[in-house]
């Protein structure tokens, strides 16, 4: 900012009252005089008169001239600090916000105080010399009318200064809706200062000056000839401050909404850079404050799109790649999320070296789901991959990764089931630790019984000092081994019914013969055609083990 542009803008609006005083006199002088004569010389003989009328208008216009500045002043201020460069206090930075606002209704207020005077004063000064009562009533008039048509030039005037000029330095990342103890200029105000400016001021004007012209003559053709000189001019003169005001107007409300259009384009494309830029405090400022807030929450939710689609693809690959092929089984699992990420968790652990006939499987539903769940996962995964590299038995390496995860969920109330198996094909066994999660499932073809792999234990993360058992049980050729989350069983259709065990191993029996990956095809096409349409609210995860010979 160069030192003449601070002075501009610091004088900006004094500079605006003071023209909108002036027209307001000029007008109203300039009709008067052309259809009224002037006061007469003796009433100004009088020293009172005289000296009213010497003093009144540089007293009056010194008066609002102080008032005016005095009121700027921490606006002065902050335009310095901006010239300056300078670190601006909050408080004065309040201070000059609240007040460049309220600015135009000081001004105003001012003005019409100071024509409210003029109309009590001179009416009052001519009555002391005895003037006639249409004299007293023609300058009560006319101060009036000075003031109204002035506060009406400087509403506009100044608001479209503030906005054009001087909100961008005050605002310049809008918010002027939120500055508290301020006046707002509604969009109502304007179009009620338009219709007051545009034609109850002309109205009005125009019945005073036929009043005022027919009322002291007996010469009709005289009258009526003042009378369309009179009504010819006013109405020029107000059609050329209506126009000017009708554009300021226009402008006003028509540039902010070209604006808020070409930044919703944008946002429409999906470029959510594009600000609008809010000089006002009426409903298009506070609109464009809301679609400002809306681009920047989008932006947000784009990063945590992408950053999702990152945690999905990074969480995606701490699965398990593809089944294993181990010899004397059949192997599958897959987990589908209900939202980007999840914290259901399946992996296959392979045994130490010298036990090639070992398998060790894991299943876990960490509690909820979302990017927390799936950070829990993640922690758990590595402790239990971490753990089981190492010797020891299952109900061990499940107690140590529990004292680990419980340190780190301690008061978040966070928990993870989990069951931890190791298929042992070389003496046809499976054993088991159960830490709170949905039993495993054998089903026997033979026989067509279902067996559940149970066993107490509570979650991950609920109590360090939690103990494990583990347990075991004999394995045949034909059996297959089922293992899932209850986002299975306890996915609901439209009408609140649970999908249910019963369903789940309908299913198994039905497709028993083929595959473990055609299993849990048919097992996740039978729950989207139970839940046809309905939002998941739960992940679904299931492992199949099919034994063979």
């Amino acid at each position: 900012m160069t030192k003449f542009r601070s002075l501009h803008l610091k004088n900006e609006m004094s500079v605006a009252n003071f023209l909108a005083n002036l027209i307001g006199v000029l007008f109203v002088t300039k009709l008067s005089g052309m259809t009224e004569t002037p006061y007469p010389e003796h009433f100004f003989q009088n020293p009172i008169v005289d000296l009213i009328d010497t003093l009144f208008a540089p007293v009056a216009f010194t008066f609002v001239a102080i008032m005016t500045l005095k009121y700027e002043k921490p606006i002065r201020h902050y335009l310095t600090a901006i010239f300056n460069q300078e670190p601006i206090p909050e408080k004065l930075e309040a201070e000059a916000r609240r007040r460049i606002l309220n600015e135009p209704f000081v001004l105003i207020a001012l003005d019409f105080s100071m024509w409210s005077l003029a109309a009590l004063l001179y009416p009052l000064m001519f009555w002391i010399v005895g003037a006639e009562t249409q004299v007293i009533q023609r300058s009560f008039i006319n101060s009036l009318s000075i003031g109204f048509i002035t506060i009406t030039v400087a509403f506009f005037f100044l608001e479209h200064i503030l906005q054009k000029r001087l909100a961008s330095y005050f605002f310049p990342n809008g918010g002027l809706s939120k500055v508290p103890g301020t006046l707002r200029i509604k969009i109502r105000t304007r179009l009620a200062a338009l219709l007051f400016a545009c034609n109850l001021i002309p109205l009005y004007f125009i019945l005073q000056l036929i009043y005022r012209i027919t009322n002291p003559t007996d010469n009709l053709m005289i009258s009526l000839e003042q009378v369309r000189s009179a009504i010819f001019i006013s109405a020029s003169m107000f059609i050329g401050v209506g126009i000017i005001l009708t554009s300021l107007v226009s402008r006003n409300l028509s540039l902010p909404f070209g604006e808020i259009i070409q930044t919703l384009r944008k946002v429409r494309n999906g470029n959510f850079d594009k600000k609008v830029r809010v000089t006002s405090n009426d409903e298009i400022g506070y609109t464009g404050d809301v679609i400002n807030e809306m681009t920047e929450g989008l932006k947000e939710r784009e990063k945590m799109r992408q950053s999702l689609g990152l945690a999905k693809e990074v969480q995606q690959h701490l699965m398990p790649a593809s089944d294993p092929r181990v010899k004397g089984l059949d192997l599958a699992g897959r987990s589908i999320y209900c939202e980007e990420t999840g914290g259901d968790y399946y992996d296959y652990l392979p045994a130490g070296t010298g036990q090639r006939d070992k398998l060790g499987l894991v299943v876990g539903d960490v509690s909820d789901h979302g990017i927390p769940s799936a950070l829990l996962m993640t922690t758990a995964r590595a402790f239990l991959r971490q753990r089981f590299s190492q010797s020891g038995n299952l109900n061990q390496i499940v107690s140590d990764v529990n004292h680990q995860l419980s340190q780190d969920v301690k008061e978040s109330g966070r928990f993870m089931t989990l069951f931890l198996c190791e298929i042992d094909r070389q003496n046809e066994l499976i054993h088991w630790v159960n830490a709170g999660h949905e039993p495993g499932i054998i089903y026997d073809r033979h026989t067509d019984e279902f067996i559940e792999l149970t066993g107490g234990g509570l979650p991950l993360g609920v109590s360090q000092k939690s103990a494990y058992q583990k347990f075991q049980r004999a394995i045949t050729p034909g059996q297959i081994i089922l293992i899932g989350t209850d986002g299975i069983w306890e996915a609901q259709n439209h009408a609140g019914e649970m999908f249910g065990k019963d369903r789940f191993k309908n299913v198994i029996r039905e497709h028993a013969n083929e595959s473990a990956s055609r299993i849990i095809d048919a097992v996740l096409g039978g729950l989207d055609d139970f839940q046809q349409s309905r939002q998941k609210e739960d992940d679904v995860t299931l492992v199949v083990i099919k034994i063979e010979k």
